[in-house]
């Protein structure tokens, strides 16, 4: 197996959850404030090296590849969204986490809203990157449906194939982003190459499958009813092909306290468009959400 790429002075270790090896990224002081970082496809833990190579003061960061991406061992089911949720607490709770910050992109974000939902005394705040919330309507998702259906049930039917066999993942960055100067041939490589795996390549078709197939129509029956409590901020480059940010609206987000800031030019991957801003913005909400028994 290659080696995960690069990035100065980090911690990496694995974590067995829930029957799952976790490949965990660390970086920051041991004993500082721990910040939980979940990435999206078509990538892995590197998607938050910026952030990994230089942690805000004070803060640790956890970068982890999710079950069957990156260096995670794969999930004993079919990437049901639920069940990958209850895949990272477990894995929190191998760590002796018991509260913790929140930063998740993509399906790491989808991650992070069932989470927070369902266990809400867990998480000080939550940095969403790039994701829609969970409180949508028909006549919300209507409208951009269209962007689904340009790469999700190709993924969903042959995603297999597409990650080993083409260059599929080189076109989807290349489509996807605005900054391309921080998606050169080495980064785009350390994702696709992953991707060659079987395991990787069928986590991948998993994710979508099931989402197809399962929780898209079953947000469509039963739309979220719970109120989130936590503060959540989001974070949303407007170029974004795939998430229109109407979908992350303030207007619609059943929560006590929802911000969402639009982001221009700037495309789907906000954490390595914008490093900069991402940083900032989880300094904010750390100092935002601080609180006396805060893991030091």
């Amino acid at each position: 197996m290659v080696d995960p790429p690069a990035i100065p002075g980090v911690r990496r270790h694995f974590v067995t959850a829930r029957g799952i090896r976790f490949h965990v990224t660390e970086a920051g002081p041991a004993a500082g404030r721990p910040v939980l970082a979940l990435h999206g496809w078509p990538q892995h833990h590197y998607a938050y090296r910026h952030l990994l190579a230089d942690p805000p003061e004070g803060l640790r960061i956890i970068a982890v590849d999710l079950p069957g991406y990156g260096w995670s061992g794969p999930a004993p089911h079919r990437w049901a969204k639920d069940e990958v949720a209850s895949d990272v607490l477990a894995l929190l709770d191998e760590l002796g986490l018991d509260r913790v910050l929140l930063v998740g992109h993509d399906w790491g974000g989808y991650l992070g809203y069932l989470m927070v939902l369902r266990e809400p005394a867990r998480f000080d705040g939550y940095l969403v990157l790039n994701m829609a919330h969970p409180w949508q309507t028909p006549r919300t998702v209507l409208p951009h449906l269209w962007r689904f259906m340009l790469y999700q049930p190709p993924v969903a039917a042959f995603g297999t194939f597409l990650h080993q066999r083409t260059r599929f993942l080189h076109l989807m960055f290349a489509k996807g982003v605005e900054n391309h100067a921080e998606f050169g041939p080495e980064v785009v490589r350390a994702y696709a190459d992953r991707f060659r795996d079987p395991v990787v390549a069928r986590t991948a078709t998993d994710t979508y499958r099931t989402f197809l197939l399962r929780e898209l129509p079953r947000a469509g029956r039963n739309g979220e009813t719970r109120r989130a409590t936590v503060p959540i901020r989001a974070l949303f480059g407007v170029d974004d092909g795939a998430v229109h940010h109407s979908l992350a609206a303030a207007e619609t987000a059943r929560a006590d306290d929802y911000t969402l800031e639009r982001v221009t030019n700037c495309g789907h991957f906000v954490t390595e468009e914008r490093p900069d801003l991402v940083r900032a913005r989880l300094i904010t909400l750390a100092a935002d959400t601080s609180r006396p028994d805060s893991q030091a």
